[in-house]
């Protein structure tokens, strides 16, 4: 059994519209967001094993934040696929993982993206706000087992919205 941790980046800025959407940052609330998201996971006793992050600013920023809160030890590992990526490029990325990889692993990234992968493995399409994670339980050994048939489970939906 994995644990799949689906991250939605924590709110950005567009103070600055001459940056290219990469390069936006986290604007005031994604900046508390995530780190509140961090403690989120820590308190769940689900501190991710291993962390991958879409390259763009917003996104490393965000997983930054809740590695540093959540008490992850690992390097945080870096995809350029996972910017604005489709559904399907998440579950490339995610087979990709070597055969040792960790048991529960938390991926940040964009919408719509994300909620796409959260339907394809669950079946259900809750809306994941920016900072939102989704646990996802997967009947999987090995990453590389990951594919569209594999009928995941939603186990808990998490909104900074709805934190204390």
């Amino acid at each position: 059994m994995k644990t799949l941790l689906l991250m939605r980046h924590a709110k950005s800025s567009w103070k600055e519209p001459e940056l290219a959407d990469h390069e936006r940052p986290l604007n005031k609330r994604g900046k508390l967001n995530a780190p509140r998201m961090g403690r989120l996971l820590r308190e769940q006793e689900l501190t991710p094993d291993l962390i991958v992050s879409s390259t763009a600013r917003r996104a490393r920023q965000t997983a930054d934040a809740v590695a540093d809160l959540s008490g992850y030890q690992g390097e945080l590992r870096l995809e350029d696929e996972l910017y604005a990526a489709p559904a399907e490029t998440c579950l490339e990325v995610l087979q990709a993982l070597p055969d040792d990889a960790p048991d529960c692993v938390l991926l940040v990234g964009h919408n719509p993206g994300l909620e796409e992968l959260l339907e394809l493995l669950t079946g259900d399409m809750p809306a994941l706000p920016t900072g939102a994670i989704a646990q996802v339980a997967l009947p999987i050994e090995r990453w590389r087992d990951l594919t569209a048939d594999v009928e995941g489970r939603l186990l808990n939906l998490w909104s900074p919205k709805e934190l204390p």
